[in-house]
């Protein structure tokens, strides 16, 4: 954040070019200024949380035989 009281001229321009610049609703694509919006977020706690799930499981169910077990 730009803390600073005054802007040069050409700040003062950029700032009022993108405050006035109209929301594009026809063209939803990410501004080239925003790299970031254009890629995927990561997927990899899609893929890791059933594996997860899978072996939380494994080991509930291993304690419960090994209790049944241990009677």
């Amino acid at each position: 954040m730009d803390t600073r009281e005054s802007k040069t001229p050409e700040e003062e321009l950029e700032h009022l070019k993108e405050v006035l610049e109209p929301e594009d609703f026809d063209d939803p694509e990410p501004d080239a200024k925003q790299p970031e919006a254009k890629k995927p977020p990561p997927r990899t706690m899609q893929r890791l949380l059933p594996i997860i799930i899978v072996v939380l499981g494994l080991l509930v169910a291993a304690m419960l035989i090994y209790s049944g077990s241990a009677q």
